[in-house]
């Protein structure tokens, strides 16, 4: 169980880092996109106000775009010398005209005329196109568009994004062997306090053991002496019902601590099943129940058998004690992607059941259990064995009278 824990809180502890270390990685992600696109964008917004060039520093030309815009540090007098660019012209009827690539070396004429007519009908008016950054706009009536080269600003922020994943997934497998480091000691006030609840259980267990057995050796000695009555009976049955629970109590404590799978090999689940509904069928109908089985043959799993019986003789003594008179108690057994246990019987009072607290230890809802039927806890013992087993068992309302459990292993 405490080993469990400690692997829970270590994959939620890195999960959760995981998840920050995304979230910062997808935000600084599209922060420089946004800083990238704006920065190429405003270079456009330069150019093509500009006649198709970078104005120049301190002439009226750039102050004038100043006032309108405020020029980013990057515009500067060295722009022009380091920005590729080139210019596509349109008519108003959409035909090509011409193209200006005096600012770059690497585009033709005719892959500058197949780029722009690639983006012309786009309705962005701004959009990327390969490694370069578009924007469509009028001039003199005309369509122009113009593709600023941004394979160099996107390389640099591939470099710092692969730069900045490295150091993310160094730094998740520090903080992972970190959390493995502290995991011990974050869990070990659990441990401590779980310790000392086993021990506590099981000092009970010693301590009113034999208290009881002299209760019971005794009552049996003046029962003999003094025949039968009241009073003994009730001593007796007592005693029994006291017995019986910390034995439950002992069987769930090892359940919980039990991390030991040697006793585990494969068998047949269905021949398991099978004889255990057998076994109830007899009690089934003494009690005015019906016991109906519908169990798939040769269906093994990996697991303990004394334990599957266990749980089945659980389930089954559940299903007999709170099934409704004259009521049917089914049992199916199939095999599917899982192997599917169902055990199911008549309650009409099951929409008064909080379905979530059935496996709860000492839940017992008095509304509509009878008293002195049971302790709560053998719904407990169930989930602790199919737990045990890495399988799943939850309560069920179909809305048709019935209550179901459901096991998967």
């Amino acid at each position: 169980m405490i080993y469990d824990l400690r692997k829970r809180f270590i994959r939620t502890c890195t999960l959760s880092f995981l998840l920050v270390l995304v979230i910062m990685f997808i935000a600084i992600f599209i922060n420089n996109e946004i800083r990238q696109n704006r920065m190429l964008d405003m270079m456009a917004d330069a150019i093509s106000e500009n006649d198709g060039s970078f104005p120049e520093h301190d002439t009226p030309e750039f102050h004038h775009l100043e006032k309108r815009q405020p020029m980013p540090n990057f515009i500067n007098t060295e722009t022009k010398f380091i920005a590729r660019f080139f210019h596509v012209y349109f008519d108003e009827s959409g035909k090509f005209l011409n193209a200006d690539t005096s600012f770059i070396s690497e585009i033709s004429q005719i892959t500058a005329q197949e780029y722009a007519e690639k983006v012309a009908d786009k309705k962005r008016q701004r959009g990327w196109y390969k490694n370069y950054r578009y924007k469509i706009y009028e001039k003199n009536g005309n369509k122009a568009i113009i593709f600023i080269n941004g394979s160099i600003l996107r390389s640099t922020t591939g470099t710092y994004l692969f730069s900045t994943m490295s150091v993310f997934i160094i730094g998740s497998v520090a903080v992972m062997l970190l959390i493995i480091f502290i995991s011990k000691k974050a869990v070990k006030p659990v441990a401590e306090s779980y310790e000392k609840q086993r021990q506590f259980v099981t000092d009970a267990n010693h301590e009113l053991k034999t208290p009881l057995t002299l209760i019971l050796a005794n009552t049996d000695i003046a029962e003999s002496e003094f025949g039968q009555n009241e009073w003994i009976s009730d001593i007796r049955s007592e005693g029994q019902r006291m017995s019986q629970l910390v034995n439950q109590l002992v069987t769930l404590s090892r359940m919980d601590e039990c991390d030991d799978n040697s006793d585990h090999q494969n068998f047949s689940i269905s021949d398991c099943v099978k004889e255990t509904v057998s076994e109830f069928s007899e009690l089934a109908e003494i009690k005015g129940k019906e016991l109906i089985s519908d169990i798939a043959e040769n269906i093994n799993i990996c697991g303990s058998e004394v334990q599957i019986r266990h749980l089945m003789a659980i389930l089954l003594d559940n299903a007999v004690k709170y099934c409704d008179e004259n009521g049917v108690i089914e049992v199916s057994l199939k095999k599917k992607k899982h192997t599917i246990l169902i055990v199911k019987n008549t309650y009409n009072n099951v929409e008064q059941l909080e379905l979530n607290r059935l496996f709860d230890r000492f839940y017992r809802d008095d509304n509509v259990r009878t008293a002195g039927t049971g302790f709560g806890i053998g719904l407990s013992i169930a989930q602790s064995i199919v737990h045990h087993h890495q399988g799943n068992i939850k309560a069920e309302n179909r809305n048709d009278g019935k209550i179901l459990f459901r096991i998967e292993f």
